[in-house]
Order: structure tokens, then sequence, then C-alpha cells
């Protein structure tokens, strides 16, 4: 084995990665009870008994700190969306769309402040850094997956016809086809768009209470809203091409 594989971590090392997790738990703490844009680093060194020159040495401002803990959310959801999708028979892409979308809501509701942080309101004065795009499209890139195996590996069932698309959104569809979904058409692209803003508008709208004294039955809406957006990407109901000879 590589001894500098191998080899265990510095103690200081240690201590830098926990401390850096306790200043991260902490702002996660003060965006829970007063909101993101109300985080600052003296707030979170004066909880933890620190002097702010000391936090600065692993922060150095509230937008990098606020960096790491947009990151790190992106990430876990990113993970809970892959960890779903691997789980599932590669060519039953309706159980993988549904396994997916499911882990995406149950993420939410058990990491509500995380979510909101990420799929909420922006915070007044930050502007989120490249670093970010990286862990934030591992969910999309998930749900493209799927639909991009449909249309490569299998028949999708027949769809509702699309209205037509205007000459430049058909030129958007066609370029993101072109990077991440070869193979699928256009009309298909932007049914994605569509189904990608449908899972996440639903989960904002439950988990912030905007469906509370419009549907009590929210599980059962949102098996719902799944099924319909598979239906409408021609999913779950592909026939497999047929045997050679």
């Amino acid at each position: 084995m590589n001894a500098a594989v191998s080899a265990p971590r510095t103690a200081r090392a240690r201590i830098r990665a926990e401390l850096t997790r306790e200043i991260k738990d902490e702002a996660r703490r003060q965006i829970a009870s007063e909101g993101a844009s109300a985080l600052s680093l003296r707030g979170v060194a004066r909880e933890l008994g620190m002097v702010s020159s000391a936090l600065y040495r692993y922060f150095p401002s509230r937008d990098e700190l606020l960096t790491a803990l947009i990151v790190d959310a992106y990430d876990a959801i990113g993970q809970a969306a892959e960890d779903a999708d691997r789980a599932c028979p590669t060519a039953d892409e309706l159980a993988r769309w549904l396994a997916t979308g499911h882990a995406v809501r149950r993420w939410a509701s058990e990491h509500p402040q995380e979510y909101a942080l990420v799929y909420g309101s922006p915070v007044p004065g930050y502007r989120a850094p490249e670093a970010t795009i990286g862990p934030a499209s591992r969910v999309t890139l998930v749900l493209v997956g799927i639909i991009a195996d449909a249309y490569t590996n299998a028949r999708p069932a027949p769809v509702p016809d699309s209205p037509a698309l205007s000459a430049p959104l058909r030129a958007e569809a066609e370029r993101l086809a072109e990077l991440v979904m070869p193979g699928v058409p256009s009309h298909v692209v932007v049914r994605a768009i569509v189904a990608w803003t449908q899972l996440f508008g639903i989960v904002s709208f439950e988990l912030f209470g905007h469906l509370v004294g419009v549907v009590e039955e929210l599980d059962a809406l949102f098996d719902q809203a799944l099924l319909l957006t598979a239906g409408l990407l021609g999913l779950g109901l592909v026939a497999p091409a047929p045997a050679p000879g």
C-alpha cells in the first residue's frame, strides 16, 4: 500500500478540519434562525468563542463562507440524487426518474434550511462564483442522463404532440442537446427543462408552505407530478429494441 495514501493526517490538519466543520455548523444555525442575509463572520466567531482574526484564516469573508455552505448543499443533494439513480436498473428509466425525484424531495424535507439556501431567495449582495456551477449541476446531470439513456438505448413511448417551437428556442434546445443530450429531439429537450423546473417547483411549494390549505395528499400529488413529467418525456413505457435476427 502507498505510504503517502495510508499515512494518517497530521494533528494540525485534523484540528483545522474539525474547526472548519464547527464554523460551518454554527453558520448553518445562524442562517436557520436569522436568515442567510444576517450571517456574519463576527457573529460566528463570537458564538464559537474565537476572535474574528482567527476565523478569517479559515474563511476570509462572509461570501467565502456562504460559498462553502452552498457548495456543501449542492453536493449533498447531488449525491442523494446520484445514489438513488445508481440503485436502480440502468435500463429502467421510469424507476430511475421516480427514485431521483423522491431523493430530491426527501433531502429537501430533511435539510430545509440548506435547500432554502440554494433554491430559495437570493442572498442580497452575494454573487455565486464559478466554484458553485459544478456542484449545482449534479442533480440536473442525473435527470439529463436518464432522459438521454431512454433515447439512446431504447425506443421511447409516444408522447403528446408539442406546440411548435420558435426558431430561437429550437436553436437553444439543439445546442443543449449537442452538449449534454445527444440524440434527444429538440422538443424533448424543452420538455426536459419543464420537467426539471417542475420537480424543484413542487418541492419548493411544499417546503415553503405554498400548498397549505390547497392539497393535503402531498405524497400522492408528488407521485402524480413525477409520473406526469415522465409521460411528457416518454419515460417508463419504453419498449426494448427488437432482438437482432
